[in-house]
């Protein structure tokens, strides 16, 4: 299996050297990416690059295997300088569990041997432990309504149907009657995801526990359309059991088997985007830490850039609807939280780098501050922290009035650096807020 890092270059070059940002692929993989960056042109997760030469991956994670076979792993981008494989396969993991809504378990020795697996073979760990407990505790049954012919009556006999009986089968008798057994959506829809694990995993204790589950599960039918089916998966009390293993079935079915997915039925192609991993695993991480009193809401979107109204027009409209990814609200009032998934480097503060900080998303925060915050307070941009960024930078100025915090975020710690977080948005007094920043350094 290649193992790449986001922005990684692929090539057909064998004297190129392999390195995780530069992989070494064959011809057939090779076209088989070319396909797929044309019909990915848009979101760009692969782009073409030096005529038919080389490819270059955008910002996306996951997993890749081309209909030859060959596999690709691409691991999120967290240090400027060598990566550690297993380091930055256990951050994605992390992202993943977040980005999914499930808790992690307790890391015992079997948890920490399956940060060595490749993506896609701890997606099937998952799905297959999860699965195991379900199966253990009982999986739910349902009645189901059935009609049949039966030498014997049990049920309802349905008279209509009996009586244009033919001659020669008025021994056999149409009944109704209800069934209690395992053979409902939710299961099927396992049972589906459960074959495709058996048949693509590598793993041999995947494949275990795989085929294990399969003789429990035996009497249970696959579900022929699982794509449709999945929106009709019910949820409440009495399937709670089944919230766990859920995102797992999802992912599978979804993401993991091109047999069900659109568009071409070939090759595998599990990505995900590093900005909206990084953005929901912040956005879990602070909930843990909220100071008392305080609601933190993701993707708000109350506020509009403009207002307009047409010639001629009688109605005002409101446009460029402006979402920030957190926002943290208070008796104190608002304050603002973007995420940017970028590596800055703190001692690049000359006029022309700026920290390797985008001009747009200033710009962005200055929109933010004043729809938001009408013009005052604190506002924050969260980055990843790695070696040449693990310090707040000096705060920035918008007046005197409205203050911008730029913070790096600890994958390792899944906490702010810097202190108490919360110590970033305390609101002073409009006369005294600039001279306490400067006082504390």
């Amino acid at each position: 299996m290649i193992q790449v890092r986001e922005f990684a270059r692929l090539t057909t070059d064998h004297s190129a050297a392999q390195s995780l940002d530069c992989g070494v692929v064959s011809a057939a993989t090779f076209a088989w990416l070319q396909d797929i960056a044309a019909e990915w042109k848009k979101s760009e997760p692969v782009a073409l690059i030096d005529g038919h030469r080389s490819l270059k991956l955008g910002s996306y994670v996951g997993f890749l295997q081309s209909p030859a076979g060959e596999s690709i792993e691409i691991l999120p981008k967290t240090r400027l300088g060598e990566e550690d494989p297993l380091a930055a396969r256990r951050i994605l993991q992390r992202m993943l569990l977040a980005s999914l809504g499930i808790k992690p378990r307790s890391a015992g020795a079997a948890e920490l041997l399956r940060i060595r697996e490749p993506l896609h073979e701890w997606i099937f760990s998952q799905f297959l432990a999860e699965l195991q407990g379900l199966v253990k505790r009982g999986l739910r049954f349902d009645y189901q309504r059935v009609d049949e012919e039966s030498r014997f009556i049990r049920g309802q006999l349905r008279i209509d149907q009996q009586q244009r009986q033919p001659p020669g089968r008025q021994h056999l008798f149409h009944i109704r009657h209800d069934i209690y057994t395992a053979d409902r959506l939710e299961n099927r829809l396992l049972k589906t995801a459960l074959s495709y694990v058996l048949s693509n995993c590598k793993s041999g204790e995947n494949w275990r526990l795989a085929n294990e589950l399969m003789h429990l599960m035996a009497e249970i039918p696959k579900e022929p359309d699982p794509l449709r089916a999945i929106s009709r998966w019910q949820s409440g009390k009495l399937m709670q059991m089944y919230d766990e293993v859920r995102p797992w079935c999802e992912l599978i079915l979804e993401k993991l088997n091109p047999n069900f997915q659109k568009g071409l039925h070939r090759g595998i192609a599990l990505l995900f985007p590093m900005e909206q991993l990084f953005e929901k695993y912040v956005e879990v991480c602070l909930r843990r830490g909220l100071p008392p009193g305080s609601r933190l809401k993701a993707q708000a979107s109350s506020e509009y850039l403009l207002q307009h109204r047409p010639q001629g027009s009688d109605i005002t409209s409101r446009m460029f609807q402006l979402k920030p990814d957190l926002m943290l609200q208070t008796a104190l009032g608002n304050q603002v939280l973007d995420t940017k998934w970028k590596l800055l480097e703190e001692s690049a503060w000359t006029a022309d780098k700026k920290y390797n900080i985008a001009q747009a998303d200033l710009y962005q925060m200055f929109a933010y501050g004043h729809k938001y915050q009408n013009g005052n307070g604190h506002m924050m941009l969260i980055y990843p922290c790695h070696e040449s960024f693990n310090a707040p930078l000096p705060v920035f100025w918008y007046s005197d009035l409205l203050a911008l915090w730029v913070v790096p975020f600890s994958l390792e710690s899944n906490s702010l650096i810097g202190g108490k977080w919360g110590s970033f948005f305390e609101i002073h007094s409009q006369e005294t807020m600039r001279k306490d920043v400067i006082a504390n350094g």
